[in-house]
């Protein structure tokens, strides 16, 4: 058991939970109990609750930490009431009415979605073109990583809903990547001003946690010395 909040991340598309390789090491040492969530892309059912059930493996409050579509899957898993905050990266935010697919197509579309093929019911990354505009400020070895364990979803993933809008109830951070070329900054400034969420900018890609991980951690530590502040208040 810890005093510290644990942190539950949650992937996006085209990743897994090694994306967060670089945050993980660091908050453990800190003294959290730390787990990302691995989920299929394959439903938003089935990966909102892949991800509460990794709530099961971790003790005491939760820091839900979602990147890119782990932004809509933690503001949907995020309504469970071990969760006490909110941190998204780059991510998604949909509201009620809304699905990922809807919320994106309220802003220009963005320079990855034009570097993809289609196949086999899943989208995948364009090896050449696809990954520098995910990832590109990263390292060539790096990109090459990011492509080698670039989970496709599946074609239908991001028309689906859910229930559930947690960042209407609780607290929220949120890391725009200014340079991001996969979701859209303005979508991104959108949503962090629509929750009300603690904000701010990086000049990053799509992927701040591998390519500016201290300034991440930073923010995953603020929000989680509120949840501790919050629970020592009302303890």
């Amino acid at each position: 058991m810890t005093n510290k909040p644990s942190i539950v991340f949650a992937h996006g598309i085209w990743a897994d939970g090694s994306c967060f390789s670089k945050l993980i090491p660091t908050l453990q040492a800190e003294g959290h109990d730390v787990i990302a969530a691995q989920y299929g892309l394959d439903t938003l059912k089935q990966d909102v609750d892949a991800t509460i059930a990794a709530f099961g493996r971790v003790s005491g409050p939760i820091v839900l930490v979602g990147h890119s579509y782990g932004g809509t899957v933690i503001t949907h898993a995020g309504a469970d009431p071990r969760v006490k905050a909110l941190v998204y990266i780059c991510a998604l935010g949909p509201d009620e009415t809304e699905t990922s697919q809807s919320i994106q197509a309220k802003f220009p579309t963005t320079e990855v979605f034009q570097n993809i093929d289609v196949a086999d019911g899943r989208i995948w990354l364009k090896p050449r073109t696809g990954v520098p505009c995910f990832a590109g400020d990263l390292s060539a070895e790096d990109q090459g990583i990011v492509y080698a364990t670039a989970a496709p979803p599946a074609a239908t993933l991001f028309t689906e809903k859910h229930e559930g809008v947690a960042w209407r109830t609780k607290p929220s951070w949120y890391i725009v990547g200014s340079n991001d070329k996969a979701v859209h900054p303005e979508l991104e400034r959108f949503c962090a001003k629509r929750m009300g969420a603690t904000t701010i900018e990086l000049k990053s890609s799509h992927v701040p946690m591998l390519s500016q991980p201290q300034a991440v951690l930073d923010m995953i530590r603020k929000a989680s010395a509120a949840v501790a502040k919050a629970e020592h208040a009302t303890a």
